[in-house]
């Protein structure tokens, strides 16, 4: 018993420590990486408004972080917005696809298409057809999140594995008990990966949007910064940025795991 209890504890105690190893590889990176960049602007005697060392930016995000904070939420609203746009109607249309043979082939060549084209060159169109106001951006963040997510659902509903579709097949189960049972749960790992890059490409077409016509969030503080010769106060906006599209990223890692318990389907292995 006592040696069972020993060898638990060690356990939970490799456990841990390979648990902090991948926090704090990362974290020390960082912080190297700040103290060359720190360090380097010091001796290359580069200026500030050039490329501002980092405990500049530090400086410039105290001061200013409320204000930050503030231009921040339009830019969050957006493209959490656009992204739910995008998910609800790429990962319906990718179902109908798969469920429609006449669909998929009328459709998906001209989704294929679609992704092809780079996204930013369509961003003045959207300004034209729906304003200057947050309502082009929204429209712009929903257009460059659906492509992804439509063809990474569309992928996934179609790699469900043929033996065990053959096999439902044979005791007579319905189409769609053959899609909810069998190939949603395949499609997991897809959809995830499509829901990811989809916010990604939310963001950046959000900032975009900011860029052109923004009178307000991070996307227009950046550009402000960089016109005044700011890019403390540029960088200190991406940092923000950064920070605030981890936390969306973690929500959509969150919603994966509840999800791969609630189907009892490992998402990273497709494994029931």
């Amino acid at each position: 018993m006592k040696l069972r209890s020993t060898l638990f504890g060690l356990n939970l105690g490799l456990n841990a420590l390979a648990s902090g190893r991948q926090v704090m590889l990362p974290i020390m990176l960082a912080c190297l990486l700040a103290i060359i960049w720190e360090a380097g602007a010091k001796i290359a005697n580069v200026s500030p408004s050039v490329m501002a060392p980092p405990s500049s930016v530090w400086r410039i995000l105290n001061a200013t972080f409320f204000i930050l904070m503030q231009q921040s939420v339009s830019t969050v609203r957006e493209c959490v917005f656009g992204f739910l746009i995008a998910a609800g109607v790429g990962t319906v249309l990718g179902g109908i696809l798969v469920l429609s043979r006449r669909a998929q082939q009328a459709v998906y060549p001209y989704a294929l298409f679609f992704q092809l084209i780079p996204k930013v060159a369509v961003a003045p169109l959207f300004i034209v057809w729906f304003g200057v106001g947050p309502t082009s951006r929204l429209c712009l963040a929903a257009f460059m999140g659906f492509f992804p997510i439509l063809l990474a659902t569309v992928t996934g509903l179609m790699s469900a594995d043929r033996n065990v579709l053959r096999m439902a097949e044979s005791v007579t189960a319905s189409p769609w008990q053959i899609f909810w049972s069998i190939q949603l749960p395949y499609s997991m790992p897809h959809v995830f990966g499509g829901l990811k890059v989809g916010l990604s490409m939310a963001i950046i077409g959000v900032i975009i949007g900011e860029f052109i016509t923004g009178q307000s969030g991070l996307g227009y503080v950046i550009m402000l910064g960089t016109s005044a010769a700011d890019t403390a106060l540029s960088f200190a906006a991406i940092a923000l940025l950064a920070v605030l599209g981890l936390v969306l990223y973690g929500a959509v890692s969150l919603l994966e795991w509840l999800v791969e318990r609630r189907m009892g389907v490992s998402i990273t292995t497709n494994e029931f």
